[in-house]
C-alpha cells in the first residue's frame, strides 16, 4: 500500500486544504464543490454513507471530470462500498476508522485510501502496513495540541484534520502540523468564503514545535 501514499504527496504537495461534502443533494454537491475548485481546493470528498449520497458522489465526479479534477468518496467503512466507490469513478476512498480489510480492498482496485485513526495504537498499525497519510475525525474534539504530540513518535505520517474544521480554527491545525485540513461547512457559509480565500491564498506555516518533531524537513510551507 506505500506506493498509493505516494497518490496522496501528489496530490497534496502544494494544497493544505479538501472540501467534504457531506449530505447534500447533487446538485448542491455540485454547486458547493464547483464552489471549491474556484477557491483552488482541488481536493473534493462526498461521503457516501446512504444511496442518495452515491448519486451526489455520480454527479460531482462528472462535474469534476469536465474540469479535470478528481472526486473520492468518503465514509467507505465496508469492502461493498469500496466498489461502489470504484463504480460510480471516485478517485480515492476515505475512511473514519482503520480497517484494513477495507484498505486493502481499495488499493486492491486501484483507488489510494485514506484511513481514519485516533490513537497511538492505529497511528502505528496502519504505518506498519505502508499507510503514511491518515485522517483523524473529529479533529475539533482532540485539538491542535493532539497532532503536535502525536507528530513527536510519528514523524512519517502527514495527517488530515476533519471534522469541526471552519475558516476560523483551520489555521491552529495547520500552525500545529497538520498537512491537510478538510472544510465543509465554510465552503456552504457566505460569511466564511472571505476567510477561506485569504487562508488559501497565504496559507500558515507549521510552527517550530512541530517542524522540529519531522527531522526530514518534508511539512510543506
Amino acid at each position: 500500500m506505500a506506493e498509493l501514499s505516494a497518490w496522496f504527496d501528489h496530490t497534496f504537495a502544494s494544497q493544505q486544504f479538501m472540501a467534504i461534502l457531506r449530505g447534500f443533494p447533487a446538485d448542491r454537491t455540485v454547486e458547493l464543490a464547483t464552489r471549491a475548485w474556484s477557491l483552488g481546493l482541488d481536493c473534493v470528498e462526498v461521503p457516501i454513507q446512504t444511496p442518495e449520497a452515491v448519486a451526489s458522489l455520480r454527479a460531482a465526479v462528472a462535474a469534476g471530470r469536465e474540469r479535470g479534477r478528481r472526486v473520492g468518496a468518503g465514509t467507505v467503512t465496508t469492502v461493498e462500498q469500496v466498489a461502489v466507490a470504484k463504480a460510480s469513478g471516485a478517485a480515492f476512498t476515505v475512511a473514519p476508522g482503520l480497517d484494513l480489510e477495507v484498505a486493502h480492498a481499495s488499493v486492491g482496485c486501484g483507488l489510494p485510501h485514506l484511513p481514519g485513526v485516533a490513537t497511538a495504537t492505529e497511528i502505528q498499525e496502519a504505518t506498519r502496513h505502508g499507510l503514511r497519510w491518515l485522517k483523524a475525525f473529529p479533529a475539533s474534539v482532540y485539538g491542535p495540541s493532539w497532532f503536535s504530540a502525536m507528530s513527536g513518535p510519528f514523524p512519517e505520517v502527514h495527517f488530515v484534520a476533519t471534522g469541526g474544521i471552519t475558516a476560523h480554527n483551520a489555521a491552529d491545525y495547520l500552525t500545529a502540523g497538520v498537512r491537510v485540513v478538510a472544510v465543509g461547512s465554510a465552503l456552504a457559509d457566505e460569511a466564511q468564503l472571505e476567510l477561506l480565500a485569504n487562508l488559501l491564498a497565504s496559507p500558515p506555516m507549521p510552527s517550530a514545535s512541530s517542524r522540529a518533531s519531522d527531522p526530514l524537513g518534508e511539512r510543506s510551507s
